[in-house]
């Protein structure tokens, strides 16, 4: 699936380690023709579902990433992921794809997540995620069997993140394509 000459980067971490902001950075320093798989649009947005073992999401996150690979897109693939749900269709994704395969868990301590949480800017969100959802949904260092992942820690700033992942992974080395 996909081709040698795309990437397919998965960055995995608990509730506001960063995931979503380095994805993002990801996409601001690369360009177009990088495709962002994020778990909390398929699973919340798309399909309103809750995060259950077996859930439909990790289906279409699968299917979401592989299409994308499989028309040229460079592909992150970001979010929770719980290792237990998703480590094998993680794990069944990266071995599946021809090009060059990286994943990447945020590391951040639980004190850190709370105050990271409390400086998002949606109000309507702060007022729905509560301390008590983070503790619940708090996972330390639920990492995927194999060593497949590169932990990066809290104290990485996020251009360094990025800055990292774009250099292990060779976008900092690929042209975007202007689709």
């Amino acid at each position: 699936m996909g081709s040698e000459d795309t990437r397919l980067i998965v960055i995995r971490g608990n509730s506001a380690s960063g995931k979503s902001s380095v994805a993002a950075g990801l996409r601001e320093k690369f360009g177009r023709n990088l495709a962002i798989v994020g778990q909390d649009n398929l699973r919340r947005i798309v399909l309103r579902e809750r995060d259950r073992p077996g859930g439909a999401n990790i289906g279409l996150i699968d299917l979401t990433a592989r299409y994308a690979l499989n028309n040229g897109f460079h592909v992150v693939v970001e979010g929770l992921l719980y290792a237990d749900r998703y480590g094998t269709m993680l794990t069944n994704l990266m071995r599946a794809h021809r090009g060059v395969s990286r994943c990447y868990y945020l590391d951040v301590p639980y004190t850190q997540t709370l105050l990271r949480h409390a400086t998002k800017p949606d109000a309507e969100y702060l007022k729905h995620v509560t301390e008590v959802h983070l503790r619940d949904w708090y996972r330390e260092k639920d990492l995927l069997s194999g060593g497949l992942e590169t932990v990066i820690d809290a104290d990485s700033t996020m251009d360094e993140s990025v800055q990292q992942i774009l250099r292990e992974s060779g976008l900092d080395q690929v042209r975007p394509i202007d689709r």
